[in-house]
């Protein structure tokens, strides 16, 4: 598709399982898109789709209006910021950074405030849903920023997303994302839990989804990452261990400031952080259901 000149052009910087398919959304949607990332051979999921390769964060951020961010942690997000060829040291280029990574809140305001001093804006916008979402641009997305900044984002939420909630200043995006970490962890541990009762008691657990189906026990959780564990299928992993990892154990941080007294997200992060540190990081994060039965057997 030949790139809408009426459209912001974008730079995009993170090309994994979630960024690859959301550069190829925002190509199929008329958008020019330079990309760059750490690992160049990931350039072959977007390259062949009319997304243009940069050689640094920093070439990415003079070819763009718009720059976006998904990629694994908060030291990523530092090295495309102030690395050495960091969007900072870019002489011209976007104003407004949109990430799309989980990073804790008060990391995001310190990257963003040194940001801001180059003169860029940002906007906190971590997604949940997952590759297939992120293709068809039904993600959901938790934002934090100013006002002005999150209008200007806005042909970029558009594109991605069904649902982009504004939820207040910059960071809170990222609260809401931990939030939505807490849940969705948590409920990872229990499905796996369930699928291996429902196999000791002998009942089929790919019955389940649809004996559940509308009912108050169901969830997208039940009706996606359930049949996924019921039916094993983790090949290939349509989302790593160790990212959810890394966010229950910023999870497990977020409820200490808030003072405790959490013990199921306790335990549900020490479960989950368990499977994925013993040898299971690059393993499907759906798969500690397989881990879970294994060893309760």
């Amino acid at each position: 598709m030949t790139a809408n000149a009426n459209l912001p052009r974008i730079g995009f910087v993170g090309l994994g399982i979630m960024g690859a398919p959301m550069v190829r959304r925002l190509l199929s949607q008329g958008f020019q898109v330079t990309v760059w990332n750490l690992e160049p051979e990931r350039a072959s999921e977007v390259v062949p789709h009319g997304a243009i390769w940069a050689e640094s964060p920093a070439a990415v951020r003079e070819a763009s209006d718009i720059l976006a961010m998904c990629v694994l942690h908060a030291e990523a997000v530092r090295n495309c910021c102030f690395g050495p060829q960091g969007f900072d040291k870019a002489s011209s280029g976007a104003k407004l950074i949109v990430d799309f990574s989980t990073v804790a809140r008060d990391l995001t305001l310190e990257i963003a405030a040194r940001m801001a001093e180059h003169g860029v804006g940002w906007v906190d916008a971590p997604v949940s849903g997952g590759p297939d979402p992120a293709e068809t641009g039904t993600l959901t997305a938790m934002i934090g920023g100013a006002p002005a900044d999150v209008e200007r984002a806005a042909p970029v939420l558009s594109a991605l997303t069904r649902t982009a909630t504004h939820l207040g200043p910059l960071g809170a995006g990222q609260v809401a994302k931990t939030l939505n970490q807490a849940i969705v962890g948590t409920n990872y541990v229990l499905m796996a839990e369930v699928i291996t009762l429902a196999r000791r008691a002998g009942i089929d657990p790919a019955l389940l989804p649809d004996a559940l189906a509308g009912g108050l026990a169901d969830s997208q959780i039940l009706q996606r990452t359930y049949k996924q564990m019921a039916s094993d299928d983790f090949d290939p992993p349509k989302a790593y261990a160790r990212q959810l990892s890394k966010d229950m154990k910023a999870l497990a941080d977020f409820v200490v400031e808030q003072g405790g007294g959490m013990p199921l997200i306790d335990r549900a992060v020490e479960t989950y952080v368990s499977y994925a540190e013993d040898g299971n990081a690059m393993s499907d994060a759906a798969a500690i259901s397989a881990y879970y039965s294994k060893k309760k057997s």
